[in-house]
């Protein structure tokens, strides 16, 4: 999904809405005699004006072509019977469901929430747990056994036994043996939200109430509460562990080590990320990273030095993660963001929370208040007469004598559901039900469960009538989908399997494939002049870069580091006027750094091979093949345009 993501983003330009039921019933062209409207050409040139690059795009003849390609394409989609592909119909289900959580939510209740989480937000509270698990749909004598068993331990903690102790003992939390029930430090959003909210109201070194959860019952202490670290931008230099094979197992560690002397020397922190760290990510930006939060990094190692650093610019001293040795450099620390910089990114966590019952629950009572409904009191008598006590046990089924399946039970506006559809919420809600008793009492709160259940469905089935903007993104999705899928089909996947035609694109074009000048050369680089001399010198002599490095170097000072490669013509590694010939290079000095290059051999400009410039040929392998397809089905389909009417489009959007 997330590389058709990226397709509709690229093809913002062809992505177009759906069409809209105006008034205006203008024909602008045709496609095998199917009409297409100057409202929509005209609704989505607007819509698309500002986001297109290409200035060529904005032009009104070409844009033109565009719309006409890309319905070309989605009526080559369907005349494939690809909207009938399983995959399809999954994807647009699954997309339509998405969009339409947009429609069951209650702004005031979802306010509440936000502020609620954001309050929240500020502190980072580090709590310890105990845990009695207990299924959600325990029978009542087990989960009061198991809530009896936790206020035994609880008593047990205000009486004054250690509530670390009785964690690792009795906490049926697996970790617990090993952590003591200690979860660490975390903020709203990082636990289930009853958990959650014992967690912020209960105070410092106290010890909750009895809580539960799906998980079962719990008791928290507080352990400390301390302001939300917020986020930070830091810089760092990246030597990765060793492989397994590696002879020197001790080089990353030493590596690093040179690099920190010569920081410590006065050398820039940015220089040395660019020519050493093996992140290569960050190294071309001189080591920085994209800003992140506590618990957002897969190295608890990294975020504690990252968040210890005091002041921009502080440097830590070496240090090893999973993944290698690094010098972390401070360059911002970021507060929480403000409650209006945070909205739309706490509705979505609350969206995907247990909080988003209460936004339920709201929902549930509007559209009680919304649509006449009317409930068959007689035929919920007739259902309660057939459910016996084996629905306490999960085990109750339908039976298939004594009742009317057919009969209406529920109406909605003037939709009737049937008896069979309430029969079957009860068969399958039996295992998640209370043990409501006596079984009338039950099969009348699993109506009231039903009804909402129905509202819901009914006001999800009517959201493209009642609300035209869901019903145009649905059709701009539905139509953006299938393009895709053809694309993929029709496209992508030839331009990667077609090799023989790749070849022949790759003869045509090869010329626009060019390796600059190259060499394969040795750095060596000092802030001291008198060393990178002394570095020359050996060098002329034939000493070898590990031979020059052990005599210039010390256990305490880094004077020379070495960098070895292929670095073609430009590279913004290689000394502003090093000649690319072999042999070596006088002392070129930039910035605060002297440099000498050894070149051992020199490759001259050339042709790609086919293997060297591979992903960019197919890209441009597939735009070709696009270009001439769009072409083919112009050859396929009948296209007329009404050029009059064009032009009195043109006319009206250029006012």
């Amino acid at each position: 999904m997330n590389l058709k993501k990226l397709f509709f983003s690229f093809a913002i330009f062809v992505t177009f809405a759906a069409n809209a039921q105006t008034k205006s019933k203008d024909i602008l062209f045709t496609i095998d005699d199917k009409p297409y409207y100057t409202d929509e050409f005209s609704r989505v040139y607007k819509k698309n004006l500002d986001l297109v690059k290409d200035e060529s795009q904005k032009d009104l003849n070409q844009y033109l072509e565009l719309f006409i390609g890309y319905k070309l394409k989605v009526n080559k989609a369907y005349k494939l019977g690809l909207q009938n592909g399983q995959a399809y119909q999954n994807e647009l289900k699954s997309y339509r469901t998405q969009l339409a959580k947009n429609y069951f939510n209650d702004t005031k209740i979802t306010q509440e929430l936000i502020e609620e989480g954001y309050n929240r937000l500020q502190k980072e509270v580090r709590a310890s747990h105990i845990l009695i698990l207990v299924d959600e749909n325990a029978a009542p004598a087990d989960t009061l056994v198991a809530y009896n068993k936790l206020k035994d331990i609880r008593n047990r903690i205000l009486k004054g036994e250690k509530f670390e102790d009785l964690a690792s003992q009795l906490s049926e939390d697996p970790s617990a043996k090993d952590n003591k029930g200690d979860l660490g430090y975390f903020t709203a959003f990082r636990m289930v939200y009853p958990f959650e909210c014992a967690a912020f109201t209960t105070p410092k070194g106290e010890v909750s109430k009895i809580i539960r959860t799906r998980f079962g019952y719990h008791i928290l202490k507080v352990n400390d509460i301390r302001p939300n670290r917020g986020e930070v931008t830091v810089a760092h230099i990246m030597i990765l562990n060793p492989k397994p094979e590696d002879e020197d197992q001790n080089k990353a560690e030493n590596t690093i080590n040179d690099i920190y002397k010569k920081i410590n020397q006065g050398e820039k922190f940015e220089e040395l990320a660019k020519q050493f760290s093996e992140d290569k990510s960050s190294s071309t930006k001189g080591g920085v990273l994209n800003k992140f939060s506590s618990g957002q990094l897969s190295s608890e190692e990294f975020e504690t030095v990252a968040f210890s650093l005091k002041t921009p610019n502080e440097i830590s001293k070496p240090f090893k993660s999973q993944f290698g040795w690094h010098i972390i450099k401070l360059i911002e620390k970021h507060p929480v963001k403000t409650l209006d910089e945070m909205k739309f990114e706490l509705e979505n966590k609350i969206g995907k929370d247990e909080r988003s019952k209460k936004i339920v629950e709201s929902l549930n009572e509007k559209l009680r208040k919304k649509y006449k409904f009317k409930k068959e009191t007689k035929q919920v008598a007739a259902v309660a007469k057939l459910v016996t006590n084996d629905v306490y046990e999960g085990k109750w089924q339908i039976p298939t004598t004594g009742i009317d399946e057919n009969a209406t039970i529920l109406t909605i506006e003037n939709k009737k559901v049937d008896t069979k559809k309430f029969l079957e919420f009860v068969e399958k809600q039996q295992k998640a039900t209370a043990p409501i008793k006596p079984v009338a009492k039950l099969v009348d709160a699993l109506f009231e469960k039903f009804t909402d259940e129905q509202l819901n469905a009914y006001y999800d089935e009517n959201l493209e009538t009642e609300f035209p903007e869901f019903s145009y993104v649905m059709e701009e999705y539905r139509d953006g989908l299938l393009l895709f899928d053809l694309m993929e089909k029709e496209i992508w996947n030839r331009s990667k399997t077609d090799t023989l035609g790749l070849e022949k694109f790759y003869e045509a074009n090869k010329n626009s494939h060019m390796w600059k000048k190259r060499i394969e050369a040795t750095i060596f680089s000092s802030t001291k002049k008198d060393m990178i001399e002394k570095a020359l010198a050996l060098l002329k002599k034939g000493s070898s870069p590990q031979e020059i490095k052990d005599k210039l170097n010390t256990k305490e000072v880094v004077n020379i580091m070495i960098n070895a490669n292929i670095f073609e013509e430009g590279n913004e590694t290689i000394p502003k006027g090093t000649k690319f010939e072999k042999g070596v290079s006088p002392i070129i000095k930039e910035g605060e750094y002297y440099f000498a290059t050894k070149v051992d051999k020199v490759l001259p400009e050339g042709v790609k091979t086919l293997e060297e410039c591979k992903g960019k040929l197919t890209n441009e392998y597939q735009q070709y093949l696009e270009q001439h397809w769009v072409d083919e089905l112009k050859g396929e389909f009948t296209v007329k345009v009404n050029q009059d009417v064009f032009n009195k489009v043109k006319a009206d959007l250029k006012l």
